[in-house]
């Protein structure tokens, strides 16, 4: 007989292939994979925003005022995705150049750099942009990359001064500084930014889950306004849930920065890829390569899901939500592919992987509307350790004593999921909000923010096992009053039940794949 797990995986890796190989066997492709998960377009730029992150925490750990200063510029100005060179050319520009037209020059150790126009530009321009070539190969992915980095490469940058052959028929002169001038055209800022036009007021705007969070806070760019409020220690100006930074010092605000612009931020922006992709697909097209265009986005919401610093295979030591997830799994007891492990990769990043592989084959055969099952999906999935890094602060600020650090984590992560409940129902959302203010020094009341949560489990997708409870592993037991929505305890102890939460969750995984058959 076939054992129940065994019946699971294969039903999961039925349904996470069977839309997707098609496609890879007639366009012959075989890119690196991210944690697992294999891009039909290139999206190693866009997969190094991590990089991003990484140098700013790096900065951010020191907690000095300088250092905060250069994490600032590292935000706002980038380092390691989108890199181009900004040149100012002897001469005007004897003819229009068009957008990713190729620009071909020298580097300082004699080898050909490649590019492309990042803009349009017209007959004499003085100056011009150039976007460097980027490879599939995540480890050498752009060999310039400069921006606001405190260890900038300049090997593959263009050299200071010299000759660009542009499309191969026009050569020009230019100049420029390569610490200076060679600049990163997408920024963690920039997500957050560029939100009312890319989220907020496109086509088929607003995106959902976005749009909760916009009528929540009522600022566009909310994300942005966290973490300009933490870097400069003063209050933010919401709707709802503002808080006063400046109750924190170094300390608790490397905590709201590192965590606003990881699971806030960029999170928010890979679901506007998610909702892009399907934005750009058309439906049943028959043209060979007409759905290019939202595959790519869609590899793309993966990449600032994911990041490259989780390798392959998703054993590295990422950044971004991806190694949220599998950090809270731990925490709860939720890894593995029966949510009952403590260690591992954790359920939501698997469900999050099987998805994204599912709706790539779907939307590269024209399956536009049936993708949006998978678009939702993934959110859903995206809600829970969010859920589960508030719920973990909360406890410790109930029950442990005071930590500025903890504190502000809880915080952060209530900003981070809040106003997703706040759309469920707004007294929940008032009551974790206002139980988790910045500067509350131990009032938190953990049984009130849980019950609060739960309340609206149902409201969201979500059930009390993918939750799971918050789990110590040193007694093998949840801790008193944090066990799993619907716990009930045994002679045994609290550890016992959790097999049961794992058939539960084995039960919902078969009848979501039934629809694939």
């Amino acid at each position: 007989m076939v054992s129940f797990t065994t019946a699971v995986s294969a039903l999961a890796l039925l349904a996470s292939t069977s839309g997707v190989e098609g496609v890879r066997t007639s366009r012959q492709l075989s890119l690196e994979k991210i944690a697992g998960y294999e891009p039909l377009s290139s999206v190693t730029d866009h997969n190094a925003i991590d990089l991003d992150q990484e140098a700013m925490e790096q900065q951010l750990s020191l907690q000095n005022d300088d250092a905060f200063a250069q994490a600032r510029k590292i935000y706002s100005e980038g380092a390691y995705s989108k890199s181009v060179a900004e040149v100012t050319l002897n001469a005007p520009l004897p003819m229009d150049v068009e957008k990713g037209t190729e620009i071909m020059g020298v580097g300082a150790d004699g080898n050909q750099v490649a590019g492309k126009a990042y803009a349009d530009n017209a007959l004499g321009a003085t100056s011009i942009i150039v976007q460097y070539q980027t490879s599939d190969s995540q480890k050498n992915y752009v060999a310039c990359q400069v921006g606001a980095s405190t260890t900038p490469n300049t090997e593959g940058c263009l050299v200071a001064s010299g000759t660009l052959s542009i499309d191969g028929k026009t050569d020009v002169q230019y100049s420029y500084d390569p610490l200076v001038n060679n600049v990163a055209k997408r920024t963690i800022q920039g997500f957050s930014t560029e939100a009312q036009k890319k989220m907020a007021e496109c086509e088929n705007c607003p995106y959902a889950m976005y749009d909760k969070f916009y009528q929540y806070y009522g600022q566009y760019d909310y994300g942005n306004q966290i973490v300009e409020a933490a870097f400069e220690k003063k209050q933010t100006n919401f709707k709802n849930f503002n808080n006063d930074f400046g109750v924190y010092g170094h300390v608790g605000n490397e905590q709201i920065i590192k965590k606003a612009t990881a699971y806030i931020v960029i999170l928010m922006y890979a679901i506007r890829e998610l909702e892009d992709a399907l934005d750009d697909c058309q439906e049943a097209c028959t043209i060979e390569s007409c759905n290019d265009d939202p595959v790519h986005a869609w590899d793309e919401a993966a990449a600032f899901y994911v990041g490259s610093l989780e390798l392959e295979d998703g054993s590295g030591s990422g950044k971004l939500s991806y190694a949220l997830a599998d950090k809270r799994c731990g925490n709860f007891a939720t890894c593995g592919e029966t949510m009952d492990q403590t260690s591992g990769t954790s359920k939501v990043n698997l469900e999050i992987i099987r998805n994204l592989s599912v709706g790539q084959g779907k939307l590269a055969k024209g399956e536009c509307a049936s993708a949006r099952a998978e678009a939702d999906e993934i959110q859903r999935l995206m809600l829970i350790p969010l859920i589960q890094g508030t719920l973990r602060y909360a406890w410790k600020t109930d029950n442990e004593a005071y930590s500025e650090k903890a504190e502000a984590e809880g915080v952060v992560f209530a900003l981070s999921v809040v106003p997703a409940v706040a759309a469920c129902d707004a007294e929940a959302a008032n009551l974790i909000s206002s139980s988790l203010q910045a500067g509350q020094a131990g009032t938190a009341d953990f049984p009130a923010v849980k019950a609060a949560f739960e309340g609206t489990y149902e409201c969201l997708g979500i059930s009390g096992s993918e939750i799971g409870g918050l789990y110590d592993s040193a007694t093998e037991t949840y801790f008193p009053g944090a066990e799993p929505s619907g716990f009930v305890a045994t002679k045994e102890g609290s550890a016992a039940p959790k097999i049961g939460m794992a058939v539960t969750a084995g039960i919902a995984a078969l009848a979501s794949l039934s629809m694939f058959f």
